[in-house]
């Protein structure tokens, strides 16, 4: 495979694992599982299983596992034609993915600030025709 397809491969193959991780890691929709994976990261009597639980709810952690898994069914190799191809491709696609995820993260944020200042001006309006009306 030429370098310029395998660079589209890793931005384009990056997009799915940083959605996994970070979907499995903050959305609603695992929170109970994800819940019962941090009481028992810190609650498990050996590290060993303190340490697979943790792995559910970092996403940088979680990442690492979909690359393996996202390697196992592409097969994508990144400068090599072997294992070292493996190799460096997971730690080039976990590194793409977290930069993804990092972007959604601040995205996200700056989305919540500006709700949440949309919110408290709205608020403020609701009291200034309150007081107003009770003015008049």
């Amino acid at each position: 495979m030429a370098l310029s397809t395998q660079v589209i491969w890793l931005f384009v193959l990056a997009i799915p694992i940083a959605c996994i991780a970070w979907t499995v890691t903050h959305e609603e929709v695992f929170r109970e599982p994800r819940e019962y994976c941090i009481r028992h990261s810190k609650t498990a009597k050996s590290i060993v299983k303190r340490k697979f639980f943790y792995v559910f709810t970092c996403e940088y952690c979680f990442s690492h596992y979909v690359t393996i898994l996202m390697l196992f069914i592409t097969g994508y190799q990144l400068l090599f034609n072997d294992w070292r191809g493996y190799l460096i491709g997971a730690f080039a696609l976990v590194f793409v993915a977290n930069v993804y995820i990092s972007l959604f993260a601040l995205i996200r944020i700056d989305l919540k600030k500006t709700r949440t200042e949309a919110e408290i001006a709205e608020i403020e309006e609701e009291k200034c025709k309150k007081d107003v009306s009770k003015s008049q």
